[in-house]
């Protein structure tokens, strides 16, 4: 009942996986990375004029500069899980195309209840 598996296609189709969920999370990355950086650089703008226009004062420059760095830190971080989340989402998509050739070959069941337990 054993079936070779064929490699040329397993390669194809654990790239093609891949590709639709970098697809679909890198679009989600980027939308969330534009408005994100756009919101730092606006910030960043609106304190420099302040600086400049001395509305915002030696006294509280430092505030403003540290808010600044927070976001920035507080981007990198929703980032880098956002970044976790899609390694994971690839990680699972390789699995099950590589259990499915597998039970094709075989005839096991990797993917039921049972192989999960």
């Amino acid at each position: 009942m054993s079936t070779p598996i064929d490699t040329a296609q397993l390669i194809k189709d654990m790239k093609d996986a891949a590709t639709d969920i970098m697809d679909k999370d890198v679009t989600t990355l980027r939308g969330f990375s534009e408005r994100q950086i756009t919101a730092i650089a606006q910030q960043s703008e609106l304190v420099a004029l302040g600086i400049s226009s001395s509305q915002i004062t030696e006294e509280t420059r430092e505030f403003f500069l540290d808010s600044i760095e927070d976001m920035a830190l507080n981007f990198a971080k929703t980032l880098r899980g956002l970044l976790i989340v899609t390694i994971e989402k690839v990680w699972n998509a390789l699995v099950g195309v590589i259990w499915k050739a597998i039970e094709a070959a075989t005839g096991l069941n990797l993917t039921g209840s049972e192989a999960s337990a």
